[in-house]
């Protein structure tokens, strides 16, 4: 199986809209009393954190010279 690069964004994203969607659905179920706004905002933000942790990842793998491939194993 081909390994993927770990993308931080990605996983910043994923968590802001996990939890946008935890929020509205804690209000429908009446769980929880959602500030509007929090919700509102909640999703901007996460997006923006995210595009700054994918500008600094991509600074970085830019930045660093590329590892040597692992030593291949028998099958």
């Amino acid at each position: 199986m081909k390994r993927h690069p770990f993308e931080p964004a990605r996983l910043i994203a994923g968590l802001a809209a996990l939890t946008v969607g935890a929020g509205y659905g804690l209000d429908a179920l009446d769980l929880w009393q959602a500030p509007g706004l929090w919700l509102l905002l909640a999703l901007p933000a996460g997006l923006a954190l995210s595009g700054i942790a994918a500008a600094w990842t991509s600074a970085r793998r830019h930045r660093t010279p590329p590892a040597d491939p692992p030593p291949a194993t028998p099958s």
